[in-house]
């Protein structure tokens, strides 16, 4: 995707205003102020804060997923769900999912339906992978594995307020994997 020079700047500004100052409060002025651009440079690439905020959540490092290939399913699995794990332990990650969960806002429904989206097909990839490495018997899909895992990740980070651990990822791995159609045994990485 194109994009101004100056990016990554851009999208942290907006994050981090969206979650001090919620949706409404958002401005294309105040990302510019806080990013060091004109607001010009804004509404060159977006129309608006919903065509900005999307951009954001799609691109920025605060949310960004990019589907591991640590080279085994169980590794794969493990890293993406690390990140899952870091991104709703993060300020905008609590935000967005405090945000998609009270349903007031049909901006930022929308938003996280099409991050949701966005994610699975990248999440397809790993189980894509592992399945053309023979460590998967069958086509699997993503969402049959990565939502009941991600599942379990929201209540223990978001509603229990528990420290999702390396240790705890791991087990939660390790429950996906039984239940995969797999052509040898799970293994440890």
């Amino acid at each position: 995707m194109n994009a101004p020079r100056r990016a990554a700047a851009i999208y942290a500004a907006t994050l981090d205003l969206l979650t001090e100052r919620g949706y409404a409060a958002l401005t294309i002025e105040g990302v510019a102020e806080r990013a060091g651009v004109n607001k010009t440079t804004l509404y060159r690439w977006w129309p608006g804060k919903d065509a900005l905020l999307s951009a954001a959540v799609r691109e920025s490092r605060q949310t960004r997923f990019t589907a591991p290939d640590t080279g085994s399913l169980r590794g794969d699995i493990v890293a993406a769900l690390t990140e899952v794990a870091e991104l709703l332990s993060a300020p905008v990650g609590r935000y967005l999912a405090a945000a998609a969960i009270s349903g007031e806002n049909p901006e930022i429904d929308s938003l996280t339906r099409e991050f949701a989206a966005d994610r699975t097909g990248r999440e397809q990839i790993l189980l894509d992978r592992a399945r053309d490495r023979g460590e998967l018997t069958e086509q699997v899909d993503a969402r049959s594995v990565f939502d009941p895992a991600i599942g379990a990740l929201w209540l223990r980070i978001l509603l229990l307020r528990e420290e999702a651990t390396s240790g705890a990822i791991a087990a939660l791995t390790d429950r996906i994997i039984l239940g995969l159609p797999r052509t040898e045994p799970a293994r440890r990485d």
